[in-house]
């Protein structure tokens, strides 16, 4: 049976959601609706090209065995009971300020970008150390879960970034000229978080609640202080020690990775239990933790390999083109096409399938290069957090407490996914918030 690509277009993404509203994992939705459009389309014998292109491109990368690392390390991390204290002195230093633990999540989120730039690993961190003290603490489960989802999410955006890297290699901007255009967005994203956590926790206090006063003053300024010293200078240095092994040049994300993990194990020796059976457990969760990241990763890679040479791309971009307006029409409906695409398959799928047949468009539009792919990495940030199918929701949902459910992260990233589609409105009216310091570095 060899289907349209039109239809074959359709009974993929109808089986998509239909296997997910039956409520089967995420991993083996991708992958078996993989296997059924290639047999209703470009045919069975795609499936071995699939394969190969699994292993070569993904099984075979270097760069995601940060993956493992990172999230061991935040198992170490979380197992030392360090990572409860450290949140417990931050809340009593931010004691006179609604929302200060949130703050941190996005502060602590935007170094593990400029450290990692891989989202999986952000957010298994993030909501390993912050998810738990914040629920204990009292902070809404929707502004706690979403600003974990959210703030992780900037490791594809900030530089250095693995995407970016991929981006330039499918288009004439270099590498450089990508980190410098992202590098401002990323931020303002970050302090636009910020700043939504601040309004909503002062808009409804209970969302993000002070310390109270007399909690506060049982511990005196120089108790805090020593439990600053102890508690949270030690993670500091961890993130410290991996920024610092990237940007010195030391080493890879990979290599740094593993640093992380060395130090991790080093806090998890001298404040944790250090009995085997809980260095055991750790391991154990890590691995559990990992499979789920990379389970999802084959079977989005399968799936994107099939829709491919199926030719449901060649049917998207005909939409695209067919759409009035001029070039203001063509972008919108191309960053609509992205935002849409991105609810369902990954960032990388997007980008290797996209930008061979949109990049030449926007080049004979006369569109600037640079403003035109920052906005593609901006806009990709939704597809981390946008349902059915945001990879962040099922990265948090695989390490989140009991009473964290997945319909509750839905309802968290509303507000998140309006901040990065406002963020795109600032970009487009005012393109020098990408454009500004290329063009510095460049002339200098």
């Amino acid at each position: 049976m060899s289907l349209s690509p039109e239809m074959l277009t359709v009974v993929m993404f109808s089986g998509l959601l239909i296997g997910l509203f039956m409520g089967h994992p995420l991993a083996f939705v991708l992958g078996g609706t993989a296997v059924i459009g290639a047999y209703l389309g470009p045919g069975e014998r795609v499936l071995g090209t699939i394969i190969n292109n699994i292993y070569g491109n993904s099984m075979d990368n270097y760069v995601l065995v940060a993956i493992p690392l990172f999230i061991l390390m935040a198992r170490f991390l979380n197992d030392s009971s360090v990572t409860e204290k450290m949140f417990e002195a931050m809340r009593l230093l931010l004691a006179n300020l609604r929302g200060g633990l949130a703050l941190t999540v996005v502060i602590v989120s935007v170094l593990l970008a400029a450290t990692t730039g891989i989202v999986g690993a952000s957010i298994a961190v993030m909501g390993l150390i912050a998810l738990a003290p914040m629920l204990k603490y009292g902070y809404h489960k929707g502004l706690s879960s979403g600003v974990i989802m959210a703030s992780g999410c900037l490791g594809i955006l900030i530089p250095p970034s693995i995407m970016l890297i991929l981006m330039a290699s499918y288009s004439p901007v270099s590498v450089g000229a990508l980190f410098a255009g992202a590098l401002v967005p990323g931020l303002m994203l970050g302090a636009m978080y910020a700043l939504y956590v601040l309004i909503a926790c002062f808009i409804k206090p209970a969302y993000g609640p002070k310390v109270p006063a007399e909690e506060r003053s049982q511990v005196s300024t120089p108790q805090l202080l020593l439990m600053l010293a102890k508690y949270v200078l030690p993670p500091m240095a961890l993130i410290l020690g991996v920024l610092g092994a990237l940007f010195t040049g030391i080493a890879t994300a990979t290599e740094a990775s593993a640093i992380g993990v060395g130090i991790a194990f080093i806090l998890f020796l001298t404040f944790g239990d250090r009995k085997i059976g809980t260095c055991f457990n750790t391991l154990l969760e890590a691995g559990k933790t990992t499979t789920m990241v990379m389970l999802v990763l084959v079977g989005a890679t399968a799936f994107t390999g099939v829709f491919s040479r199926g030719g449901g791309m060649q049917v998207i971009n005909n939409i695209v083109l067919a759409m009035p307006g001029g070039t203001t029409g063509a972008l919108i409906a191309i960053f609509l096409l992205v935002f849409v695409l991105g609810m369902f398959l990954d960032w990388t799928g997007i980008v290797l399938l996209s930008f061979p047949i949109i990049l030449p468009i926007v080049q004979q539009l006369g569109i600037d290069m640079l403003w035109f792919v920052v906005m593609v990495a901006v806009v990709l940030q939704t597809s981390f957090l946008t349902p059915p199918f945001g990879y962040a929701l099922f990265y948090l949902k695989g390490v989140a407490p009991a009473g964290v459910e997945t319909l509750d992260l839905y309802k968290a990233v509303i507000p998140f996914v309006a901040i990065i589609i406002l963020a795109c409105i600032l970009m487009s009216v005012f393109p020098q918030i990408i454009t500004g310091l290329p063009s510095i570095l460049l002339n200098s």
